[in-house]
């Protein structure tokens, strides 16, 4: 029973893959024949849940209020997107978020449970550090805007160079994981070659020392939720 749910969970999720808009595109009538008789083994699981398990046990415990809930809001979802489909009105599949909680929520599942648990206990602890992570990147832009801004700098497309705080939130951003680098910062060395020092320094503090430190943060609240959770020693 556990490879098989294992595996219309897996089913379940890969739809994504053929539903529009798609990597692999199927008809809709396939991947509605798929996803209905997926959501009909979870049901079933579910009622062998019931059968097993005393009434009102069964109606406390969240997980499988979770699952009935998602599998209502799948097959609305699917309901309605066929409906509009049928008069040529263009949609999105909705319920697709919801599809992970078929994966979090059997009783199969229980270390992922877990794992997911001390995630969400962890988020709450990593969020000062996040904050001053944020922080710093809002203060370097804005010296970028102001720095650069009244310079009348452009890229190497002729659009306009750090003119918009926005838009220089978003660069620096990505600039953290180095994937602009060194193309967001060529107008202004090409300008002043004293200008990459504001880069150099964007990126000491906030690549290395700033995502270094978001990443023992993580890393050891954790670690440490995970050792406290009942069961944990199982891993």
């Amino acid at each position: 029973m556990r490879t098989a749910t294992y595996f219309f969970i897996f089913l379940n999720l890969s739809l994504a893959v053929f539903e529009e808009p798609a990597v692999y595109p199927l008809p809709l009538l396939a991947t509605a024949v798929v996803e209905v008789l997926c959501l009909l083994v979870f049901l079933g699981r579910l009622a062998h849940f019931a059968t097993v398990t005393l009434h009102n046990v069964f109606w406390k415990d969240t997980k499988n209020i979770c699952i009935i809930v998602a599998i209502l809001l799948s097959l609305i979802d699917l309901a309605i997107y066929g409906i509009l489909r049928v008069y040529g009105v263009s949609s999105i599949r909705w319920s697709r978020i919801v599809r992970p909680i078929f994966l979090i929520n059997f009783a199969e599942s229980r270390q992922i449970r877990r794992a997911f648990r001390s995630i969400r206990n962890t988020l709450p602890e990593i969020t000062y550090v996040f904050l001053l992570f944020m922080f710093s990147l809002l203060m370097f832009s804005l010296m970028a805007l102001k720095l650069f801004g009244e310079r009348n700098l452009q890229t190497a497309e002729g659009l306009p160079y750090f003119r918009n705080y926005l838009e220089i939130v978003f660069d620096l951003y990505v600039l953290v994981t180095t994937a602009n680098s060194p193309d967001v910062m060529m107008p202004a060395f090409d300008f002043s070659s004293w200008y990459a020092l504001f880069f150099i320094a964007f990126v000491i503090v906030n690549t290395y020392i700033f995502m270094s430190l978001f990443l023992a943060v993580v890393y050891n609240n954790y670690k440490k939720h995970l050792k406290v959770m009942p069961g944990a020693g199982n891993y």
